[in-house]
């Protein structure tokens, strides 16, 4: 038997079904690097434009596709990642509508663009993220609709709006409930089950290592680094550093972080007061590197602590992570340093910076065994013939040296390195700190925001009797780089009402607000918050025993209202069917309903044997719906709306009372 004749799309299919592949395409494109978003986007618009009519070569369809596999592969450095796999997929999405011509090709198009929303969330888990994929879904509901009604055969399958969002809303309707009793009530684990690969492309964030120029991109990033709150006292914002990578190796050019071996203890410490209680909520990173208010007291769990007190994760920051940590600022910091430490604060290597390693070792000779006096005379130094900027060409093999004593002019990365450089050649042990130095209070919601650009890198000293010292070169030049931040730049930060008057500002601070919430109620629910979910009616703790008992009252629950709808829908989705039923039901008034087996000229019959007034009008009707129901022939159309309009129109009436004289019907079973 020969097989059916794809079915064409016609222009308004054609146009809904391009529409919803743009809408899924559109959140995965937004969280790609900018050259792949613009190559992919303009190839989608182009594709789209150019097989409206017709379809492209094949040969030019394969050109295309491996031009757009290099692009992507380019742009990700030839490596693989989860980032570079949504870039293919985002590519693969762009070019199908070359070959998207029939019904079938429409449908694969639209199932096919549903994984873009999907695959975003491997990026990103934004508010602004689910919102596109939630229209891009709805879209591709009403095209799959529109679709549906192209395969019926209606000459015109495009219902007045209100009708199409209404029928999608039911659609979305029938899931939902099924779908929040699985986010809150399906039992989570501690730990994922498999890993997430990694990026191919880093994203901005505190690294282990810190290269000339590496830091550009990270201080003009204004979005949120980290979020604290405080329980208790909150420090003065000078106190407001917050320690990440300790580096230690320095070959020239590029410093790094010291790989410890395990099981060595961090450095002791004694902690002054006060004492900060605190929490920290994480953006991703996709990083092991954590930080905390200088310094930490332990290691909260799923971190370890360094022995120069540096934080990282047990797993790779791959979402927004919540981390409660205790600090305070060291009145002495390890005052006793091993001799293998020492060396390694001291180590620089050969054949790098001449002149800054000759003025060390004057100002050692000159100094004598003051180390103090050292440090006094280096930032004195700074803060009277140095400047900030962050306009700084890369520099050569000697970076130290060009600074110090040619441009005189650079930002943290190059004050924290040649101060500790400068040190070293002095005989003083020194190390670089880098983290993030200040933040913003938001005032609706009573927390610290700590943006990228807030990044920040210092130096260690170690001095005899008082251990390492935090010693700051920026802020000897710069102080207001430092500890204002872009909240303090924003126009309206004086505002008459304070933070819910200032123009830009309380659009800023509500924003963020906004975006805290939503990563505390929906990105932060973790297995510990799900143990705590009845916590507010007096249930201390859910385990996964009473979990899934929950879960199986509430999806049964949900599954009873998912039937219930779909039957409902199924009855009432064609408007002649509505008006049937609707009709049946007019006759049950008068006990005259059609039974569920009885078919509807056997209805009619009985109808014109008890009510000899009703029956024409019923056979008619009858025969028409007869007609439209089963026979082969087109089932949409005029026919059937002038069929809808006859069965709505029809009103039965009550059989006349006895008391209405020679002219009323003979009731059911009488006699005449």
């Amino acid at each position: 038997m020969p097989s059916a004749r794809p079915l064409p799309l016609d222009p308004a299919a054609r146009r809904a079904t391009l529409l919803t592949a743009a809408a899924a395409l559109l959140p995965l494109l937004l969280q790609l690097p900018g050259a792949l978003q613009g190559g992919l986007g303009a190839t989608a618009v182009a594709v789209a434009l150019l097989t409206w009519r017709r379809p492209l070569p094949g040969a030019l369809r394969l050109l295309l596709a491996l031009a757009l596999v290099g692009l992507v592969l380019a742009s990700s450095r030839f490596s693989l990642g989860r980032d570079t796999g949504c870039a293919l997929l985002a590519a693969m999405i762009a070019l199908k509508p070359a070959e998207t011509f029939t019904l079938r090709d429409a449908r694969s198009l639209v199932g096919f663009a549903l994984f873009a929303p999907f695959a975003t969330f491997l990026l990103d888990q934004g508010p602004l993220s689910l919102l596109l994929g939630l229209l891009a879904a709805l879209l591709a509901l009403a095209t799959l609709q529109r679709l549906a009604d192209l395969e019926a055969g209606a000459p015109d399958p495009a219902p007045p709006l209100w009708r199409r969002l209404a029928a999608t809303g039911r659609l979305l309707a029938v899931g939902l409930p099924l779908a929040l009793a699985t986010f809150w009530l399906v039992p989570r684990l501690g730990a994922p089950l498999w890993g997430i690969p990694e990026r191919a492309l880093a994203r901005p964030g505190l690294s282990d290592r810190m290269s000339p120029g590496q830091w550009l991109d990270l201080i003009g990033d204004e979005r949120p680094a980290l979020r604290a709150r405080f329980f208790g006292p909150v420090p003065a914002r000078q106190q407001l550093y917050w320690r990440g990578p300790v580096l230690w190796d320095f070959d020239g050019r590029t410093w790094w972080q010291l790989r410890w071996p395990p099981g060595i203890a961090p450095a002791p410490f004694d902690a002054g007061p006060p004492h900060w209680d605190y929490e920290i909520e994480l953006e991703p990173t996709d990083r092991r590197q954590l930080v905390a208010l200088d310094l930490p007291l332990a290691a909260p769990d799923g971190a370890t602590l360094a022995p120069d007190h540096g934080l990282q994760a047990l797993r790779p920051q791959t979402s927004v992570s919540r981390w409660r940590l205790r600090s305070a600022a060291p009145r002495h910091h390890q005052p006793h340093l091993p001799r293998a430490l020492r060396a390694l604060a001291l180590r620089l290597p050969e054949g790098y910076n001449p002149r800054t390693v000759a003025l060390g070792r004057q100002w050692r000779a000159e100094a004598g065994g003051d180390d103090a006096a050292v440090v006094r005379r280096a930032l004195a130094w700074i803060r009277r013939d140095f400047a900030y900027t962050l306009e700084t060409p890369l520099p050569g093999r000697h970076a130290v040296d060009e600074f110090l004593f040619d441009t005189r002019a650079g930002f943290c990365e190059h004050f924290s390195s040649a101060f500790a450089v400068l040190m070293r050649a002095a005989g003083v042990p020194a190390r670089v700190v880098t983290g993030y130095a200040g933040g913003y209070r938001n005032p609706i919601g009573d927390y610290w925001l700590v943006r990228r650009s807030d990044a920040h890198a210092w130096t260690e000293v170690w001095l005899r009797g008082r251990g390492w010292v935090r010693v700051d070169p920026t802020a000897a030049v710069a102080p207001e780089r430092i500890y204002d931040t872009i909240g303090d730049r924003l126009p309206g930060a004086d505002g008459l009402l304070g933070g819910l008057g200032g123009g830009a500002r309380s659009l800023v601070d509500v924003g963020d607000w906004l975006r805290r919430g939503w990563n505390d109620f929906v990105l932060g629910f973790d297995a510990r918050r799900q143990e705590r979910l009845l916590s507010g009616l007096g249930v201390q703790r859910l385990d996964g025993a009473h979990l899934v008992l929950l879960f199986a009252a509430c999806a049964a629950l949900a599954l009873a209202w998912m039937l219930w709808l779909s039957a409902r829908g199924e009855r009432e989705r064609d408007p002649v069917l509505r008006a049937w039923h609707a009709l049946g039901r007019r006759y049950r008034r008068l006990g005259l309903e059609r039974e569920p087996h009885e078919p509807a000229g056997a209805w009619a019959a009985r109808v014109a044997a008890a009510r000899p007034d009703l029956g024409p009008a019923l056979r008619e009707l009858s025969h028409r719906f007869s007609e439209w129901r089963y026979a082969v022939g087109e089932p949409g159309g005029r026919t059937a709306r002038a069929l809808a309009q006859a069965l709505r129109r029809h009103r039965p009436t009550p059989a006349p009372s006895a008391s209405q004289g020679p002219g009323r019907a003979t009731p059911p079973g009488e006699r005449r």
